[in-house]
């Protein structure tokens, strides 16, 4: 039920941005993420944080003056660092984003996630997080950002007795056209 509410807000979303004038734009930049483990339910792996990437394009609608919504899709690689928890995704992040002053905007918003590779690796499919961060422009076209995200559900399957959640600092640069 939760996929289908999401997507649907997706898409309502989407629809409504398009019948809108807006920017769009490509972002990228990098990744330090990590597995959260419940306590005493973690595993015997080496929990180090994974460095990688990540890249992705978006659309900007202005609801106000100072309010945006800004619907996302981008790859991202996450997880840990050992070769069995690399998690790489496609996500899908609708941000609404606040303009505190004429370069800074402060973003947060929901995050649904589908792993792109590795099935039946005990790894759920499917993953929803929460997502916040700051934006500064460098130029009319050209910014800056840091968000951080963090996993709302566990990311291994209930057979396991294995409890995780995924939690991801990124530091990119994007370009609106």
């Amino acid at each position: 039920m939760k996929k289908i509410l999401l997507l649907a807000l997706f898409l309502g979303v989407s629809i409504q941005g398009f019948s809108q004038k807006g920017m769009y734009g490509i972002r990228g930049g990098y990744n330090i993420s990590n597995l959260n483990f419940e306590e005493g339910k973690s595993s015997n792996i080496e929990n180090k944080h994974r460095n990688s990437f990540y890249i992705g394009c978006f659309g900007d609608f202005k609801l106000s003056e100072k309010v945006s919504i800004v619907p996302e899709l981008q790859f991202s690689a996450e997880g840990a660092k050992d070769e069995r928890l690399h998690l790489d995704y496609i996500q899908a992040p609708i941000l609404f984003k606040l303009k505190i002053s004429p370069k800074i905007r402060l973003a947060a918003g929901p995050q649904i996630s589908l792993k792109s590779y590795k099935y039946e690796d005990g790894v759920k499919n499917f993953a929803y997080s929460g997502v916040g961060g700051v934006e500064y422009k460098l130029t009319e076209m050209l910014f800056i950002d840091l968000r951080y995200t963090l996993g709302m559900s566990n990311i291994f399957d209930e057979h396991l007795i294995t409890e995780a959640k995924n939690t991801n600092i990124q530091f990119g640069v994007g370009y609106q056209f």
